[in-house]
């Protein structure tokens, strides 16, 4: 396991809002989904997508990552004209020459999403070098043709493409990455890094960190704060009160019980560095969670 294994399983489509719009030229489409977080993927044809006077193309197998909830534009121009909501209609029966858009958004509900989504810029476009368009005739028929339990197939075929595009996102040249990213496969870091998200409640001192890198804890220290941009225990505590925010929400979680799952023996010293790191307290998170 690494961490952008943990980011991306705080990302998952549960009852996600799923939309197949049927585009024909001229269109210029206004997408408002006021959610955090919309995975796009023209499944035929091809056309621009536009936000904040930045136009992206984008043709059948590409998809897009776009963050935040203003909306954008889909048109088939990167100067088009005014644009209007997509009409709620059924699509054609014959959609030959007509652009077919897949759009999935994500309400972002936990920390782990959100330290995902913090990393992302306002738009990513991902070409298909790696097989993520494979399934897009199956997504269009799914659509198209609802069975029943259609809904948690979607959900996890949506799940699978944008892991599949954040993934491919991060290997090109072009996308700024995190510092633990890149870190992953230093020969000093990476080993301490996975030994943190592998075993996030072991009982970490920065000389068994050092120790699973197999160098000297001055080594590491520098290392891991010239690469990542803080020292492993400060990361060790800025991971484990990610989880334990996630940990909160679910129904029969005790403050108690969470600091257990991450590492602290006792509450008390679990909810001050809960409140170091996330301003607020355990049991008031809770509460403005579950709100």
């Amino acid at each position: 396991m690494d961490p952008y294994d943990d980011l991306l399983r705080g990302v998952r489509g549960e009852g996600a809002v799923f939309d197949l719009s049927v585009l024909s030229a001229p269109y210029a489409a206004r997408v408002a989904t006021g959610a955090p977080l919309t995975l796009v993927a023209p499944l035929r044809g091809e056309g621009w997508l536009i936000r904040n006077d930045a136009a992206h193309r984008m043709v059948a197998g590409e998809a897009a990552v776009v963050t935040g909830v203003e909306p954008f534009v889909f048109a088939d121009s990167p100067d088009p004209g005014p644009a209007t909501d997509i009409p709620d209609t059924a699509p054609p029966a014959d959609l030959t020459g007509r652009t077919v858009l897949l759009t999935g958004s994500y309400e972002i509900g936990g920390e782990l999403a959100r330290r995902l989504v913090r990393v992302l810029p306002p738009v990513l476009v991902v070409p298909d070098e790696h097989g993520c368009a494979d399934m897009n005739g199956y997504l269009e028929f799914q659509l198209l043709h609802g069975r029943p339990g259609h809904q948690l197939v979607l959900d996890r075929l949506l799940d699978w493409l944008l892991v599949c595009t954040l993934r491919d996102w991060f290997s090109r040249p072009e996308a700024v990455v995190p510092g633990w990213y890149s870190a992953l496969g230093d020969d000093v870091v990476g080993p301490a890094l996975r030994a943190i998200h592998d075993s996030p409640a072991e009982p970490w001192t920065l000389a068994r960190l050092a120790a699973a890198s197999k160098v000297s804890r001055t080594t590491l220290t520098k290392r891991f704060t010239e690469l990542v941009g803080e020292p492993p225990l400060a990361y060790l505590t800025g991971w484990r009160m990610a989880l334990a925010a996630d940990m909160l929400t679910e129904r029969a979680a005790t403050v108690a019980s969470v600091a257990r799952r991450v590492g602290y023996a006792d509450a008390f010293g679990f909810s001050t560095a809960f409140k170091r790191v996330l301003g607020v307290s355990p049991t008031a998170y809770r509460s403005a969670a579950s709100g």
